[in-house]
């Protein structure tokens, strides 16, 4: 029945009117029925309110003394109508809410009338709840009369706590309300304190706020009406300084109900005091303008700019602050210090402003300069400290102009110290300034304790101070100055020599390259800021140097080897041939400066200049002959090797185990990029790091060690040798290769990592410019694949045509030439995979010149540093090719011939007939190729060798015996956790679970690898050899 009612209560009064007065011409209604019906609706409003019980009652009245006759028929369609209005009325849920509030805060004032503590903390309660649910209105703005109730209670709050007399006398239950509500009132108006502020600047107080709690509702809504003009005003000039405010309730009462709504609740109201006919009239209606979109779109642009300037004036008063505070004629070296002390106990206490704190301290540098570098040098060291303090979390970065000016103040640390100074942990000194400072201030608190007049007796002890020499008296600033001056005095050159700091500069210079790596990861690597930041390295570099050079001389050996450590990891990973360019730039950016800001005429090409006879400067700029600006190579330090391996030796001797296994792993690396193969190999092996890697518990050197890995693999493929590069770069390559190499994070379907997980698996992340091409990558390992497993599948089918199980080579590679092999239409090449598996295909058929043309003239090959390296790796795959294919030939063909002529085999493959015979020589010791020479021919007679049954069943039984042997391991290493066994389904070998996530490459020690079982010298580690049980693969020749 109320739903019914609502939906009424939504029609237009005059439709509806409309519709029975025509209702009541057709079909005339008794008085009786509308007796009846006016019963119905009194019923239905009789739960709701006793007013409408007692209107109800009277209509009943009224239609039981008119009888069934005529009676006043108007008047009684009109009160059963009134009834029925009053019964239709529909809040919104913003109003409700709003009247809740109400509720709230009258029963507020109340209860602080009566100082009944323990009810204003119950009702405050409500009051909270009630706030909580209706947030989606407060979200548009706070009510005026809602942010004067929580002023009231907190000044309410804390005057009754100052009246300790009162306190006392409270029972147990009102005293522990009071405390409570306070620290209540503090937890809960920190998300309305902008709007307090602005009420407590520009306080209103409504009639309906003063009025006596015992007025009755219909006095205290007139009110509210009446003051909602007076806040509408004042809330407009507060609405510049109120964020939180909206412009359009500026115009609404304090409960920033609607126009709409109001009108509606005063034309119900109308029409419920009218009787009989006068209620059918036609009334006007009061049309409410909208406000202007222009004008709020101004008043939102002048709120913005009047903001703007506020906080550009608190900048500006922040920086002259402290000039104003300390000023320099009056200023000593004690004055300063102390307010350095003052603003260096401020430093992670709650509401203070960092930024503010190192504004302060940049200004107190600025006075302390004049001072020299015993004054300047430790509020040097507090300014460091306290920009690294901007930070909040473990994911924000430094700004770049607050790194580089860190690293400005680091270099003028670095300045001091070039000219003999040293520096030292600060200590207390019992008789320094600072004691004796402490000490005065005991004695004028205790005399002012003493004394019945305190504050005089604590100035007439400050007055007490004399200086003993003079007889003079002195203020306490004289008097700390003047033991300072006179404890230097007695310092001898050493000591004079030495700066007492607070903090560590080998910890800020870490501090400093672990902003510089996240603000990498930060910045976008597409962006000129990237490339920009770059250059910040060498001078980073340089830092490091310099303060590695200090440690040393002072024999601080632990700083050093750390500084000598980052130094490693900041150049192993350039080719020298990039490293120089990149020294280069910065050092020429460090000359002129920015090469945009340079004149254009320095810039340009000036070869239509005549620079040989006389200048002049009418036509041309002067800069033109002076030519474009360079900076003088010999300045650059290129024995980027020599200094690697000097600093790696460093780190050897006096290194900690950690230490040690980073610089040796940048090391390899560094050999790695530079193509000595041998020396990273010996130096990997005579490390045992593939023994000792997992055990080192950290995921960061074990992702340093497959980097290694990679970069040794791919050193070995340009090098021409594929089975090692083969080795190195199978096991990274066969899964997730950004991750294993921290060159992203994976975001598949079963991702299960937890969002901590993923935090600490980018902070990982290795920067962009020190990332390997995955490219590039790929396409060494899938060619070396291919060179080793075209062969060996060649080599499958034996002479009768059966195809035998053989070990297989590379899975990874075998199920990308099955995928691509089962494709419905294969099109032409676009990825670096597809030339290669069209190169595979090209290569199995013979055709051996289209498999040199797709893989040789790949684009990655440019990315390869160094002049002419895409020409050689080019060349190189051209003779691999040539091999494999003559190898792939005969595996496949032989059977079919009984002789075959050399030079026909060197006219088919464009090799010499050496190349030829040294190649075919292998085949046959190696037991790959049951032939033997025919020297005066020239020609190779081939023998066919049929197994007995019993070799064929002796065969069977060997290779389930290995499967099993197989099987057995891979259940093992998946109990010990090495690498699981359900990846080898798909060509994978490792399961991706806790520290073996990150496992290296090339150091499975079934499969070969960089053992010193299978790879000793003089053991046969050629492809076609199994290590490990000695026999020939191909079995059944």
């Amino acid at each position: 029945t109320k739903r019914a009612l609502a939906a009424r209560q939504s029609l237009d009064n005059q439709p509806r009117t409309k519709r029975i007065t025509e209702k009541d011409r057709e079909l005339p209604v008794t008085t009786s029925a509308r007796t009846e019906m006016s019963r119905f609706w009194a019923a239905g409003s009789s739960d709701s309110d006793s007013d409408d019980s007692s209107s109800a009652a009277s209509s009943s009245d009224d239609s039981s003394r008119g009888g069934g006759g005529g009676g006043n028929r108007w008047a009684a369609l009109s009160d059963s109508e009134s009834s029925e209005d009053e019964v239709r009325e529909v809040k919104s849920g913003k109003q409700r809410a709003m009247e809740t509030f109400q509720m709230h805060i009258k029963n507020l004032r109340q209860h602080m009338k009566d100082r009944d503590y323990y009810a204003i903390q119950t009702e405050f309660d409500l009051l909270s709840k009630a706030m909580v649910k209706a947030k989606q209105h407060l979200a548009t703005g706070v009510p005026r009369p809602l942010v004067r109730i929580l002023v009231d209670l907190e000044d309410y709050n804390s005057e009754r706590l100052k009246d300790k007399e009162q306190f006392k006398k409270l029972s147990a239950r009102q005293g522990r309300a009071l405390n409570k509500m306070k620290l209540t009132l503090k937890k809960h108006n920190k998300a309305f304190k902008v709007v307090m502020d602005a009420y407590r600047a520009n306080p209103v107080i409504s009639d309906d706020e003063g009025s006596d709690s015992s007025s009755d509702d219909k006095s205290s809504d007139s009110s509210s009406s009446s003051s909602s003009s007076s806040s509408d005003s004042d809330s407009s000039s507060d609405s510049d300084d109120d964020k939180d405010s909206d412009d359009d309730d500026d115009d609404s009462d304090d409960w920033g109900s609607d126009s709409d709504s109001s009108s509606s609740s005063e034309d119900e109201g109308g029409l419920s005091e009218l009787k009989g006919r006068a209620r059918w009239l036609k009334k006007t209606t009061e049309i409410i303008k909208k406000k202007d979109p222009e004008d709020i779109k101004k008043r939102q642009q002048r709120r913005a700019q009047l903001k703007q300037e506020q906080e550009a004036a608190k900048a500006a008063a922040a920086i002259t602050a402290t000039k104003s505070i300390l000023p320099e004629d009056t200023l000593t070296p004690t004055i300063l210090n102390r307010k350095v002390q003052e603003l260096a106990g401020q430093r992670g206490r709650r509401g203070k402003d960092n930024r503010q704190l190192l504004r302060e301290l940049e200004a107190l540098y600025r006075l302390s300069v004049k001072f020299g570098p015993r004054v300047e040098i430790p509020i040097v060291m507090h300014v460091v400290a306290a920009q690294f303090g901007l930070q909040r979390t473990m994911d924000d970065y430094m700004d770049t102009s607050v790194w580089k000016a860190c690293a400005l103040y680091l270099q003028r640390i670095t300045e001091v110290l070039e000219d003999g100074y040293k520096l030292a942990p600060e200590t207390i000194d019992e008789g320094g300034p600072a004691l004796m400072a402490a000490n005065m201030g005991k004695d004028k608190m205790a005399a002012a304790a003493n004394a019945a007049d305190g504050a005089m007796a604590a100035v007439a002890a400050d007055e007490k101070l004399v200086n003993p020499h003079t007889g003079e008296p002195e203020t306490q600033d004289e008097r700390e100055e003047r033991l300072r001056l006179e404890k230097e005095e007695t310092l001898t050159e050493e000591e004079k020599k030495t700066i007492r700091v607070v903090g560590s500069l080998s910890l800020h210079l870490t501090r400093l390259e672990e902003e510089y790596t996240k603000s990498l990861l930060k910045v976008s690597h597409h962006s000129a800021d990237y490339v920009t930041r770059l250059r910040d390295e060498s001078m980073l570099v340089e830092l490091l140097t310099q303060f590695q050079t200090y440690f040393e001389k002072e024999g601080m050996i632990s700083e050093a080897v750390s500084l000598a450590q980052l130094r490693i990891e900041h150049m192993y990973y350039r080719h020298d041939h990039i490293a120089k360019q990149v020294d280069k730039a910065a050092l020429f950016a460090k000359q002129y400066g920015e090469m945009s800001m340079l004149h254009p005429a320095l810039t340009s090409p000036s070869t239509d200049v005549d620079t040989s006879g006389d200048l002049d400067y009418t036509k041309v700029h002067p800069a033109i002959y002076g030519g474009q600006p360079s900076v003088d190579e010999t300045d650059l330090s290129t024995d980027y090797t020599g200094t690697i391996s000097n600093l790696s030796t460093f780190v050897y001797k006096n290194g900690t185990e950690a230490a040690k296994t980073r610089a040796i792993i940048c090391q390899i690396c560094h050999h790695a990029i530079h193509d000595r193969f041998l020396d990273a190999r010996d130096l990997l092996l005579m490390s045992h790091l593939q023994d000792n890697i997992y055990s080192c518990g950290d995921v960061t050197t074990m992702i340093l060690f497959n980097r290694m890995m990679v970069n040794l693999g791919m050193c070995a493929f340009r090098k021409g040798r594929i089975h090692d590069a083969h080795q190195c770069l199978s096991e990274i390559c066969s899964g997730r290769v950004r991750e294993l190499l921290a060159q992203g994070v994976s975001a598949g379907r079963f991702n299960e990592k937890t969002a901590d997980q993923e935090k600490a698996e980018k902070r990982r992340q290795v920067p962009y410019h020190q990332h390997i091409n995955l490219d590039l990558l790929e396409a060494c390992h899938l060619i070396s694949a291919m060179l080793l497993e075209v062969p060996n599948m060649a080599a499958l089918v034996d002479d009768s045509g059966n195809t035998r199980r053989n070990r297989i080579v590379s899975r990874t590679f075998r199920k990308f030439l099955d995928q691509y092999s089962h494709q419905v239409f294969t099109g032409p090449p676009e990825q670096t995979r597809d030339y290669v598996m069209r190169a595979s295909k090209a290569l199995m058929s013979g055709d051996w010149k289209t498999c040199v043309d797709l893989v040789s003239k790949l684009d990655v090959w440019n990315l390869v540093p160094g002049d002419g390296a895409a020409d050689q790796i080019g060349e190189m795959l051209t003779e691999k090719i040539k091999v494999e294919g003559l190898r792939t030939y005969l595996f496949a063909f032989s059977a079919q011939y009984d002789s075959l002529s050399l030079s026909q085999l060197c006219g088919m493959f464009d090799m010499s007939k050496n190349e030829v015979h040294s190649v075919v020589s292998k085949m046959m010791i190696n037991r790959e190729l049951y032939a033997s020479w025919d020297q005066p021919t020239e020609t190779i007679v081939l023998r066919k060798v049929e197994p007995t049954s019993l070799q064929v069943m002796a065969l069977q039984y060997a290779e389930k015996a290995a499967a099993l042997v197989e099987a057995n391991e891979r259940l093992l290493d998946a109990q010990n956790g090495n690498y699981g066994y359900d990846g080898d389904r798909d060509g994978d070998r490792r399961r991706f679970d806790g520290p073996s996530h990150y496992r290296g490459g090339g150091q499975d020690r079934r499969d070969g690898g960089y053992n010193r079982r299978d790879n000793r010298p003089g053991r046969d580690n050629r492809p076609g050899r199994d290590n490990r049980s000695g026999r020939d693969n191909r079995s059944g020749r």
